[in-house]
Order: C-alpha cells, then sequence, then structure tokens
C-alpha cells in the first residue's frame, strides 16, 4: 500500500513544482498539499474504505482547483494550464470513477460527477458518465430527460438528445414527464434551426446545396413527437401540458390548433378540458389595448370573465360533475380575489361567485371546502340570515364531518343564533368519536361563555365518560383550568383530587396543579411533594425531566435539599433506557448550576 500511495505523491511534483515556479504557490503551501494528499490517499488505499474517504478527497481537489483558479485572476496569469490543472482534473475523475464503481447505486454520487465534469471537465466527458450512470440507472426517467438536456445545451446536439429521448421511452414508454420535454426538445431544435436561417438571410450568404427543410422549420418532428404521446397517454391534463409547451414558441400556431382540435374532440368528458377551454378567454385579444381609463378596463376585464362564464356553462350542460363544478368555484374565488379599485366590478364577481356556490350546492356537488370560502363573504358583508342557512346546510350536506359540524358551529356562535345545545348534541352523534375532541373543544368554549356554571360542570363530566382516550385526558385537563378560574383554588383542588386516579390520565394534568400550587400566594410543599409523587408513579419511568423539577423544588427556598439526594436514588432505579443517561447528564449541568 506505501508503494502506491508513495507513486501517486510522486506522479504530483511536476504539477506542484509548476505551481511554486510561476508563483501560484509557496514552497510551504506545496509541502501542506503533499501532507495533506498523503493521509487522504493512505485513506483510500485501506482494506476497508468509506464512501466519505472519497468524497473528502475529491472535495480537497476540487478546492485546490478553486484556489489556483483565484490566484490565477489576482496575479493575472493564464499559462501552462495543461501542466497544473489538467492533470489535477483527471485525478479526480479517475477518484470519480472508483467510487462511482464501488457504489453504483449511489445516484447522488453519480449527480456529483456530473456537476463536476461540467464545470471543470470536457464536454465529451459529460457524454461519456451519463451514459455509464443510464446503463445503471435506466430505471430512472429524470436521468435521462438530464442527460438529453446536457446534450442540447452543452453539447449543442440534437441528434444526440434525441437519440437519448427515444431510447428512454424503450424503457418508460408511458412516462408523461419523458414525452414532455422530448416535445420541448423538438421545438427548441425547430427554433434554433429558424433562427440559424434567419441569420444567414439576413447575411445573404449562399447555402449552396444545403436547404432547411420547411417541415421541421414547422415542427413536424414535435407533431409525430405529440402524436405518439397521446396515443400512449390519453389525458386531458397531459394534453393541456403539450398545448401550453407549444405556446411558448410562437411558429407553432398549426400545431396549437391541431392540439385544440383534439382535446376539444376527445376529452369532453373532462371538467380539465372545459377549465382551460374557459380560461383560454381570458388572454383573447380584446378592445381593453384601446381603453386607457381604469372603468374602460375594468368592463373589457369583465367581458372576459362573462365569455369564460358562458364556457362554464355550456361544460356544466353536458357535464353537470362536482370536478366541474369544482373548476368554475375556484375560477370565480379567484378571480373575487383579484384587486380592483372598480366597485362595480368586484361587485359583479362577488354577485357571480355567489350565485355559481348556491347552484353547486344545490346540485349537491360543492366540496366541502368551499362552504368557509361561502360563509366568509357572506358574513363580511353582512349578511347574517344567510350565512346561518349555509352554515345549517353545510352539515347537512357533510353530516359526518367534524371540520363541517366545526365551521358551522363557529359560525352560529358568532351570530348567535339557533339551539346551539342541540346543535352540539347532533354534531356529536353524527361524526366519528375517534374524531370529534375539536367539537367537544368547542362546546366546552361555548358553555363557558353561554351556559351557568352547574350546566358546564355537567359536560365536562360527560366528556370524562368518553371512550376515546384524547377526549378524557383533554376533558380533565380543561376541567381543572375550568375549576381554577370559575372557583379559586379550593375548587380546583377538589377536582384533581376526584380526578387524580381516573383513568386515562395526562402529564399536564398534574403540571398543571402544580402550577396553581405555585402561582398561590403562600404554595404548600407538602401539597407539591404529594402532586410530584403521584405523576412519578404514573410517567416516572420514562420522563427524566419530571425528576430533576422534583429535585429542583426541593432545592428551592420551600423544599428540604437533604431530600434530593434520595429522589436522585430514586430516579435512577425507576427511569429505564435512554432517560437514564439524560437525568445523569442534566443532574451533572444542574450540580454545577448550567442549568
Amino acid at each position: 500500500m506505501a508503494e502506491v500511495v508513495q507513486q501517486r505523491i510522486e506522479d504530483r511534483i511536476p504539477e506542484l513544482e509548476q505551481l511554486e515556479r510561476v508563483g501560484l504557490f509557496t514552497k510551504q503551501e506545496v509541502r501542506s498539499i503533499i501532507k495533506k494528499a498523503t493521509a487522504l490517499e493512505y485513506k483510500l488505499h485501506r482494506l476497508i474504505v468509506n464512501k466519505e474517504d472519497f468524497i473528502a478527497f475529491i472535495q480537497y481537489e476540487v478546492n485546490v482547483l478553486e484556489l489556483i483558479k483565484k490566484r490565477r485572476a489576482h496575479i493575472h496569469y493564464q499559462f501552462k494550464r495543461e501542466e497544473i490543472e489538467f492533470p489535477i482534473i483527471q485525478r479526480i475523475n479517475g477518484i470519480f470513477r472508483r467510487a462511482t464503481k464501488k457504489w453504483k447505486d449511489d445516484v447522488q454520487l453519480w449527480l456529483s460527477r456530473v456537476a463536476f465534469c461540467k464545470k471543470w471537465a470536457t464536454k465529451g466527458q459529460i457524454s461519456k458518465v451519463f451514459s455509464t450512470m443510464l446503463a445503471i440507472h435506466p430505471d430512472k426517467p429524470a436521468l435521462w430527460i438530464m442527460a438529453a438536456k446536457s446534450e442540447l445545451e452543452d453539447r449543442n446536439s440534437s441528434e444526440s438528445a434525441r437519440h437519448l429521448f427515444l431510447r428512454a421511452l424503450r424503457f418508460h414508454p408511458d412516462n408523461r414527464k419523458v414525452y414532455q420535454e422530448y416535445f420541448r426538445m423538438e421545438l427548441l431544435h425547430s427554433e434554433k434551426l429558424r433562427k440559424q436561417k434567419e441569420e444567414l438571410e439576413m447575411a445573404d450568404m449562399d447555402l449552396g446545396e444545403y436547404e432547411f427543410s420547411a417541415e421541421i422549420l414547422g415542427g413536424k418532428l414535435a407533431e409525430v413527437v405529440y402524436r405518439n404521446a397521446t396515443e400512449k397517454i390519453k389525458e386531458a391534463e397531459f394534453v393541456i401540458s403539450l398545448l401550453k409547451i407549444a405556446a411558448v414558441f410562437d411558429f407553432t400556431k398549426e400545431l396549437q390548433d391541431s392540439i385544440l382540435q383534439d382535446l376539444q374532440a376527445n376529452f369532453r368528458e373532462d371538467s380539465l378540458t372545459w377549465d382551460f377551454m374557459a380560461k383560454r378567454e381570458l388572454e383573447a385579444p380584446g378592445a381593453g389595448q384601446e381603453l386607457h381609463t381604469a372603468k374602460g378596463r375594468a368592463s373589457d376585464v369583465s367581458r372576459r370573465e362573462e365569455r369564460c362564464c358562458q364556457i362554464y356553462e355550456e361544460g356544466l350542460r353536458s357535464l353537470n360533475t362536482e370536478p366541474m363544478w369544482t373548476c368554475y368555484v375556484a375560477f370565480c374565488l379567484e378571480r373575487l380575489k383579484r384587486k380592483t379599485n372598480v366597485s362595480e366590478l368586484k361587485e359583479k364577481r362577488q354577485e357571480r361567485l355567489l350565485g355559481v356556490l348556491q347552484r353547486a350546492h344545490d346540485s349537491s356537488l360543492l366540496k366541502e371546502n368551499y362552504y368557509k370560502n361561502w360563509l366568509e363573504i357572506l358574513l363580511s358583508s353582512g349578511d347574517s340570515e344567510a350565512a346561518a342557512t349555509v352554515a345549517a346546510a353545510a352539515t347537512q350536506r357533510y353530516s359526518q364531518s367534524v371540520s363541517a359540524w366545526r365551521l358551522s358551529l363557529q359560525t352560529l356562535m358568532l351570530l348567535g343564533s339557533g339551539d346551539m345545545a342541540g346543535l352540539f348534541r347532533s354534531a356529536l352523534t353524527h361524526v366519528d368519536p375517534k374524531e370529534s375532541l375539536p367539537l367537544w373543544q368547542l362546546q366546552i368554549q361555548w358553555s363557558v361563555a353561554n351556559q351557568s356554571a352547574e350546566e358546564t360542570e355537567a359536560m365536562f363530566k360527560r366528556g370524562l365518560l368518553s371512550s376515546v382516550a384524547a377526549i378524557a385526558m383533554e376533558m380533565k385537563e380543561l376541567y381543572l383550568d375550568w375549576s381554577f378560574s370559575a372557583g379559586g383554588y379550593k375548587k380546583a383542588r377538589k377536582t384533581f383530587t376526584s380526578l387524580q386516579e381516573n383513568r386515562p390520565l395526562s402529564k399536564k394534568f398534574f403540571t398543571r396543579m402544580i402550577e396553581i400550587e405555585k402561582e398561590q400566594e403562600t404554595p404548600k410543599m407538602n401539597n407539591l411533594r404529594d402532586y410530584y409523587e403521584r405523576v412519578l408513579q404514573e410517567f416516572g419511568t420514562a420522563d427524566d425531566d419530571l425528576w430533576l423539577q422534583y429535585i429542583q423544588e426541593e432545592m428551592g427556598p420551600l423544599g428540604r435539599p437533604e431530600n434530593c439526594g434520595k429522589i436522585h436514588w430514586r430516579a435512577m432505579k425507576f427511569l429505564e433506557g435512554e432517560s437514564v443517561e439524560r437525568f445523569v447528564s442534566k443532574y451533572a449541568l444542574l450540580q454545577t448550576g448550567h442549568l
């Protein structure tokens, strides 16, 4: 091993001598490089090598390259690159080659190699790296796309990019992203040829026998890709994505028209088609270009939106489904959220949205989340009666949804209307008990604000009987808090005493009682000890913080420091697993005053 390392270090000597000779590095820096490189080389030649050692070596060599680059710029010396940089680059490529051969499955390592080649190596090397990587990872479409883009952008080779995309489609014949990028590449190729032709024509150069194919210039190759893609993937969303790519290029009008015709002919039963067709009307040319007043522009926007709505209405006549209504509502909502200083336009948008929401609801096809938007609009406009109606309608439509009930109940609480006690009972009857905690919390909030103490306490007691542990624990914690705020310390202590043995139990229930005790003018240490002892019975095997808090309490002005040793001994006996180590380290910090 030593002989191999020595040979590799000796191979560096010519480049290091050049670095010192031309003044890029000092003699001391060269020695430092030799020392560091020797240490790194030895790590690479051990019997068991780590990937991290290869990465560290590569990073060190790249740092040397970066430093040489900065030094060259500083002293304005740009010669002898073949003697200095090229050997380092070849060495890094060699290390990358060894690493990727050993850890073939590490895609990130391959990508790091590609990134290095793009910055420091030749374009030919990038192609070789991609070729080797794709032979090992042909199952990753993103790598095929990356390789094809590299051929197109770095090597300016449309033919190689096309070849890679065709190979990618053999492995991934139904991959949307591969088809989209292949389609884009062919359009970019056509655009590049068109620009070349324009430049040659402007220069009035004789092209000889060479002619630019009118079909390729017009994007026929991209059209072939489109036809093949849509035969494999028959989805409106995919066709729309290709249409959007084609729309970026100004020479694709015929292709866009062809795609649009296919979309309308083959996907009329898809809500995305109608949504796309409707939104296209916003981009259509109109009179707004000639109008310079705010009202004139608003009038033009209003006309465009009306045309959009006409298409949505046409779509609903043939496709009365929830996705279709969702597209229509989403469009109206998005237009309402757009800022405008013209009140007439804003009012018209709001009126339109409210009408569409009502019709979608009447058809029982309005999505649950849109009821919230509906209520917000009605409440902001002050229409309390309509808001109450919609709130009730939401729970009828989604009677098993916790979020629908919560939204409805919050709205009715805000309006102060309806039989709230009855509505809460109905809500808890309809929803899954395991998901009903938010409704219990809301019910307690309403009861505290609107009912008598006796009724509220009765509600807490009903919650405590819940078969769902999360609800019973939450009710216990809220009951203790309410007892303290409504009846003071005595009430809270009575509540705590009555519930401290009732399972399920939570740590928060006990710690809240400890906080209440400490908030008193004259806290009783005996009571605190009782609370700590009780909580430690339940959670003392895993919670090291509770033991530390108990010790800190005894170290305080109310406690007895001599008890700390006993508590520490008990903690070491009770705690299990990793909590023991945490307790020991924290206790040491506590003793030294660092906690």
